[in-house]
């Protein structure tokens, strides 16, 4: 009889639930049995899918030709209205036949590296960083390297630390820009200077736009590519819908790149998932080619909880927020709350403190460790204005 602990394969039985999905779980259930718990924990916009992205759907669930399979890849129509939009956002210009529309961004994330890795391929990993990449590499068999910046470098990491972590088994650099969890936008100078030092090494470039349309105070998220044109045959570009038009639920994301590559990771989605459901890819087709003035009001609303969550925050002595440029999340160094008694508890680490804020403050924040080192917790600013602010109101009080 096999041992117990072989039941399932080692690859799977290490990998870590995602910790956010974990925090937005067990507040939700607290709320379920009743209590007022307010989550900061999940990405997802409070608002609904627009209108006329509704409508499309509709449309195409009364339409039999939505009933069949469809090519793999995605529908031709949404892989020309992605081509578009990586022209007009990001600054290259693809074939659609460079596109492969993916069950939600995640999916895209684990399709790239499992495309490009070898075993004891090194990748490159900003830090903090979200949740599902270390996940997606270790599947993969690479090696993840972690590159810290900390909120007094803004959370941007320099060309100097990512050439002291380079070793002759770096294959990939990940850049993500804006970023989860921090919210952090590299300028268009430090784009280009850490797009040239890709470039110059031979590296290949993952880089996760899936925030890129939520930038506030005028700043644009300047893809890797548009910095660096030469950059292109070796960089993997992902995306979605899901942040900037409300739709987490349609599962829509896709990766776009060169045609090896490409043609490498359809072949995979062949026969891991084949096509991404009919009626969400005409959904995203209406997002992508119809008005945009609901996804300018959301990115509006966000702008405004940013800048009231940051204010409310740093009048909290202990916490330090950098004011992040993009994305919908907050990430508070609160290192100054740290080995300080808390209504009986004295939190050592940002797990303990976040356990503390659920149990006595009833809100919900991610730790730290979730996203690499402890010290810091990530609060998501899209939830509704009301929550935003009781949440904040209830930190206040109890850290006061």
């Amino acid at each position: 009889m096999a041992h117990e602990s072989s039941r399932i394969s080692q690859r799977i039985s290490s990998i870590a639930e995602s910790a956010t999905l974990k925090v937005d779980g067990k507040a939700k259930a607290l709320q379920a049995a009743g209590r007022p718990v307010i989550s900061y924990a999940a990405g997802e916009p409070d608002f609904a899918t627009p209108d006329h992205i509704v409508e499309a759907a509709l449309e195409a669930v009364r339409d039999p030709r939505n009933y069949r399979y469809t090519p793999a890849a995605g529908l031709p129509d949404l892989r020309e209205a992605i081509a578009a939009k990586t022209l007009r956002d990001s600054g290259l210009e693809v074939s659609p036949s460079q596109v492969v529309v993916t069950n939600g961004g995640k999916q895209a994330v684990y399709q790239s590296f499992a495309t490009l890795l070898d075993p004891g391929d090194e990748v490159l990993v900003p830090t903090p960083y979200w949740t599902t990449y270390p996940e997606a590499i270790k599947l993969a068999g690479g090696v993840q390297v972690d590159v810290f910046a900390g909120s007094d470098q803004g959370y941007l990491v320099t060309v100097e630390q990512l050439e002291a972590a380079r070793t002759d088994r770096t294959k990939v650099l990940l850049f993500v820009s804006p970023s989860n969890p921090t919210g952090a936008v590299y300028s268009p100078e430090q784009t280009r200077e850490i797009g040239e030092w890709a470039e110059e090494h031979g590296l290949w470039v993952i880089t996760d736009e899936i925030y890129q349309n939520l930038t506030y105070d005028g700043v644009r998220a300047v893809s890797i590519v548009e910095a660096v044109p030469a950059l292109a045959d070796r960089t993997i570009l992902v995306n979605g819908v899901a942040k900037t038009y409300a739709m987490t639920g349609w599962r829509i994301g896709w990766m776009v790149g060169p045609a090896d590559a490409i043609k490498g990771a359809a072949n995979l989605q062949s026969h891991l998932s084949s096509n991404v459901s009919n009626i969400s890819q005409r959904a995203a087709i209406a997002a992508l080619n119809g008005p945009q003035d609901a996804a300018s009001a959301m990115r509006e609303a966000f702008d405004r909880r940013r800048k009231l969550i940051v204010g409310e925050l740093n009048t909290i002595p202990g916490i330090v927020t950098p004011t992040p440029q993009g994305a919908f999340y907050v990430y508070p160094d609160v290192t100054g709350l740290l080995g300080r008694p808390w209504g009986g508890v004295t939190p050592t680490t940002s797990l303990e403190l976040a356990d503390l804020i659920l149990e006595q403050a009833e809100v919900a924040v991610v730790p730290g460790e979730a996203f690499g080192p402890s010290g810091y917790v990530r609060l998501s600013y899209a939830l509704g204005d009301e929550a935003l602010l009781e949440g904040v109101r209830r930190l206040q009080r109890l850290f006061a």
